[in-house]
């Protein structure tokens, strides 16, 4: 099952007075893998988000299984689980990467609406066909 990674590298300012990463900061990474995705897979739709289009999060959270510290070394793997209509849930694991192999720390999913601006409101919008496509590739099932 093909999942887009991202990889990053825990900070010191990531982390809390215990040491271990602010549990916020998992979320906070879905937003920068989804993000990537686009720039990476889907460069058209950020185009599309300067004239209107929204990638609005309606859903979002995360089961955390291990803790992370400072230099961890971490992937970021997202898939899509389901897109309909006008939505998309994609399904996040965090994987702390060692020399001696990966350890699954959390999972997450978030959901996000594609929306419209008309003025000062936000209309529904099917989901463009760039990023139907490009979110194919990386189907959960």
């Amino acid at each position: 099952m093909k999942a887009y990674e991202y990889h990053h590298i825990v900070s010191f300012e990531e982390t809390n007075l215990v040491g271990n990463v602010y549990y916020a900061n998992y979320v906070l990474w879905q937003g920068r893998c989804r993000e990537m995705f686009l720039r990476d897979r889907a460069p058209s739709i950020i185009k599309d988000l300067s004239q209107g289009l929204a990638l609005v999060t309606v859903r979002v959270s995360c089961e955390y299984f291990s803790e992370l510290y400072a230099f961890d070394q971490v992937t970021i793997r997202m898939r899509l689980s389901s897109f309909t209509q006008n939505r998309i849930t994609m399904l996040f694991e965090y994987w702390r990467i060692t020399d001696d192999g990966e350890e699954l720390i959390a999972k997450g999913e978030q959901q996000a609406a594609c929306m419209r601006r008309d003025g000062e409101k936000m209309m529904p919008t099917p989901i463009p066909v760039a990023l139907q496509e490009a979110l194919k590739l990386y189907t959960e099932t």
